[in-house]
């Protein structure tokens, strides 16, 4: 059996990142960094070394779309899974952020119970 991800998590909303906490870390097992934003994310990346990336696309400031690609420019993060989160999930939208990197997109409100599940399904299929 493959170990589980690490994922790295970029969520402007606390409320958001704190359920994600919850539903990836205490229901699903994951080791998990939280960024709340495109900033802190880069800092904290390399030293994370996450297996895949969860980014919320609308933030201010630097969106997740702007995230991914700085992301992208560092050592090590070049391949990593993107996985984005968004409440606009029209299907031009979908085909628009997996055009940009993204390996899935899950609609927001998502299922805290089943949050975990559905993304260490999305990691296993890029491995």
């Amino acid at each position: 059996m493959t170990e589980l991800p690490k994922v790295l998590h970029v969520e402007d909303d606390s409320d958001i990142r704190e359920i994600a906490c919850l539903a990836l870390e205490a229901i699903g097992g994951l080791s998990l960094v939280q960024c709340a934003s495109g900033p802190e994310a880069l800092s904290k990346a390399q030293a994370a070394t996450p297996d895949v990336l969860l980014l919320d696309v609308m933030m201010p400031g630097m969106s997740g779309v702007e995230t991914l690609a700085e992301l992208r420019k560092l050592p090590g993060l070049e391949t990593t899974p993107a996985v984005f989160m968004t409440a606009r999930a029209q299907l031009s939208e979908v085909e628009e952020l997996r055009a940009l990197g993204a390996v899935a997109v899950i609609t927001k409100p998502f299922d805290a119970m089943t949050l975990a599940e559905e993304l260490i399904s999305i990691w296993r299929g890029t491995l």
